[in-house]
């Protein structure tokens, strides 16, 4: 598919007058068309087609429908019919009121197009480019970051049913690079075990049978495993199979083989969550939590400008680990906002993203007052000990009186790695 670039259409006539008279009142998505354009061209894109193929669909109209997809959370279907139907998105996208649109499965591909291209930052940098130029955004005024969680498009998994589906997802993969050798190789009952998808509906419910079951799946793994790694028949490259490897990784974070006997490990024997394999059809989704919320997936940290006489709009969007803490973005966060010469003065955040060193850095590297309540440190000194003001401290002597009337003996000073003198007492 081919990308033939032409100029932004103006909008229709029939459109605009119909639009008109529809929203006497305005609506966001003329007043945006009206003001700020359509934010995209055929030409920022041109990289992403080949030279050659079926014509495609105008790319810019893909990125803005992508863009009030998002803000209306739409399906892919839903926003093919917007297109289709809604006089407003036609206003927008300079169509006539009698076109057709495209079959929804173009979304999809346009996002794979993005994706592949590491291209899905283009949208968002287009976009702040024209706010700035519309004195809607700039530098060294006041915004606020957050993070949500992200839910990865695979379904959650008990352990049986991790094991279980690892384990087919890498007969389906061999079945289709070697079917004759896997054919010859795997055992009858096997078609029968593994012949359909192991979800929890299929699976025993009473323990002993689920841990024979467990069991059964786990010695089936390994026993594939020597195959494809040592067989002296096996074809070549099977054991670099992405399915294979997951296998292997798998099971090694989920099963203790120990002479004769095969487990699975105990949760105490669990890597940490951040290492550990939740699906074998995303091997970057991880389990986390924060406060109430449990999820697979990852995290989004979304940053915002909130200054009073402007809108508020969306100036970063970093998606990382589901399990990485909070305040590890902050920096990566800083560093795209001083790229776009977007740097704000004050930096709201809530407690997640501070810390005394964060505090610091923020200004003396960026020039950014980073806000945002710190952690209280409770230990079992806290609990019986006595506030900082209780202490009597004389500077001129060097010494300091505790409320019980003691003086202490040693003082010392030590210049910090930065640049602070730290006493001790």
């Amino acid at each position: 598919m081919s990308l033939q670039t032409h100029p932004i259409p103006p909008i229709p006539d029939l459109t605009a007058k119909v639009a008109q008279r529809a929203f006497r009142k305005g609506n966001v998505y003329m007043q945006m068309r009206d003001v700020l354009g359509t934010f995209f061209t055929d030409d920022q894109f041109t990289d992403l087609y080949p030279a050659d193929g079926q014509p495609a669909y105008a790319p810019w109209r893909l990125a803005l429908v992508s863009v009030m997809q998002f803000a209306e959370n739409l399906t892919d279907r839903q926003a093919a019919d917007a297109v289709r139907s809604r006089i407003d998105w036609k206003y927008a996208l300079s169509l006539e009121l009698t076109d057709e649109g495209f079959d929804f499965s173009v979304l999809s591909e346009f996002r794979q197009r993005l994706l592949e291209h590491k291209a899905g930052e283009r949208l968002l940098n287009t976009m702040l480019d024209q706010f700035r130029e519309a004195c809607l955004l700039g530098a060294r005024g006041k915004q606020r970051t957050d993070s949500t969680y992200v839910l990865a498009q695979v379904r959650d998994l008990n352990r049986l049913e991790l094991v279980g589906r690892t384990l087919q997802a890498a007969l389906n993969a061999l079945a289709e690079i070697a079917p004759d050798w896997l054919r010859t190789w795997v055992a009858p009952a096997w078609f029968t075990r593994y012949g359909q998808p192991l979800t929890e509906f299929r699976l025993p419910q009473k323990k002993t049978e689920r841990d024979t079951l467990a069991a059964q799946m786990g010695w089936d793994g390994f026993a594939l495993l020597e195959a494809v790694y040592f067989a002296p028949d096996v074809p070549p490259l099977l054991g670099h199979l992405s399915e294979v490897e997951t296998l292997r990784q798998i099971w090694l974070q989920q099963y203790v083989l120990i002479e004769d006997t095969l487990r699975l490990r105990e949760r105490k024997e669990m890597l940490p969550a951040a290492k550990l394999l939740q699906s074998p059809f995303d091997l970057d989704a991880r389990y986390s939590y924060k406060r109430e919320r449990e999820w697979m997936g990852y995290k989004v940290h979304l940053t915002e400008s909130c200054d009073e006489d402007k809108p508020h709009l969306i100036t970063t969007v970093h998606t990382v680990n589901a399990t990485e803490p909070d305040d590890k973005a902050v920096d990566p966060i800083h560093d795209y906002l001083q790229a776009r010469d977007l740097l704000p003065d004050e930096h709201l955040v809530d407690m997640g993203y501070t810390s005394a060193p964060l505090l610091y850095d923020s200004q003396r590297d960026y020039g950014v007052n980073l806000f945002g309540p710190v952690w209280e440190k409770h230990t079992w000194q806290q609990a019986s000990g006595y506030e900082i003001d209780a202490f009597t401290i004389d500077w001129e002597n060097r010494a300091v009186t505790c409320p019980q009337g003691h003086t202490s003996a040693p003082w010392t000073m030590q210049e910090h790695r930065r640049e602070h003198t730290i006493t001790r007492v």
